[in-house]
């Protein structure tokens, strides 16, 4: 009697065992199908807007829906581009443009990472500070251009204030929201254990909050690309080179609006670029690390 309710019990979990397997071989299934569905339509998802944005603006070209002046064909636009490129003009302003872009926003990160810890740590600093660094954050970046052209003049160190002017209070604050929202519990913990304050900051409080800090960096870098194209617009120099700005401003003199649309698509181009390639990814890793993607 005692071999054979062995026996059925090897029996029940060998069959548990195979079920498992199997239901774990569906599960990995279902999240490769997932993850490449998921692909494809990141991929596929964008193109597929671009097309149908393209076929309705050239829909309202052919059926001469707004004057030519105002709004060009699609060809005409991508003619511009193209002869921008020939001329050697379009690379060197998207270099320019985008090498500001990156030096500002890293310099406005290691401004604004001691700003956003104490706003975080401090209820006396987040108490005094949290409404000036609110108030900057909504002050559009074009503000302050004027100030800083009188401060600097028409130099590579008006742009990078603007710059720093608009990224900083927001990368602050996305870091200052990250630490508000970690649970008090975390803290305590740490200081049973006898953490000193720099081991806290480096191990508890970076870590628990960098969603909200990632969240200050995207939003950081959206207000630091406006602000660059907002000073590149106004502070125009021979002195500073040419910059996407700066060539939207020519299209501008020139009034010829294939030009000013190819600048403006060219600035577009180059933010979701930096947003795929450096944000998304970083993004997508916290979140399946948090248990929140397959």
């Amino acid at each position: 009697m005692r071999l054979n309710a062995m026996a059925e019990i090897d029996k029940d979990q060998s069959e548990l065992q195979r079920l498992s397997a199997g239901l774990d071989a569906l599960e990995s299934k279902s999240t490769q199908s997932d993850s490449f569905a998921r692909k494809v339509f990141n991929f596929s998802g964008p193109l597929i807007a671009l097309a149908l944005f393209i076929g309705i603006w050239q829909i309202f070209f052919y059926l001469k829906l707004v004057k030519e002046y105002i709004l060009p064909s699609p060809h005409q636009v991508y003619q511009a581009l193209v002869n921008q490129y020939q001329e050697g003009i379009l690379l060197t302003a998207a270099w320019n443009s985008l090498s500001r872009g990156v030096q500002g926003f890293f310099f406005s990160i290691i401004i604004a990472i001691p700003i956003g810890l104490a706003l975080g740590l401090s209820k006396t600093v987040r108490v005094v500070l949290k409404p000036i660094t609110t108030g900057l954050q909504q002050l559009p970046s074009v503000a302050w251009v004027p100030a800083a052209i009188i401060w600097f003049g028409l130099s590579n160190a008006t742009i990078y204030a603007v710059i720093l002017l608009g990224a900083v209070p927001s990368i602050a604050n996305g870091l200052s929201s990250g630490i508000e929202q970690i649970p008090s519990q975390y803290l305590k913990v740490g200081r049973v254990l006898g953490t000193t304050r720099i081991q806290q900051i480096r191990h508890i409080v970076l870590p628990a909050s960098f969603p909200g800090f990632l969240a200050g960096l995207e939003q950081g870098w959206a207000f630091a690309w406006r602000s660059l194209m907002a000073a590149e617009l106004i502070a125009v120099s021979p002195a500073l080179g040419v910059g996407l700005g700066q060539l939207l401003d020519v299209g501008r003199q020139l009034g010829d609006m294939s030009l000013v649309l190819g600048a403006i698509l060219s600035i577009m181009f180059v933010g979701i670029l930096v947003e795929k390639l450096a944000f998304a990814p970083i993004r997508e890793r916290t979140l399946r690390i948090r248990g929140l993607r397959n």
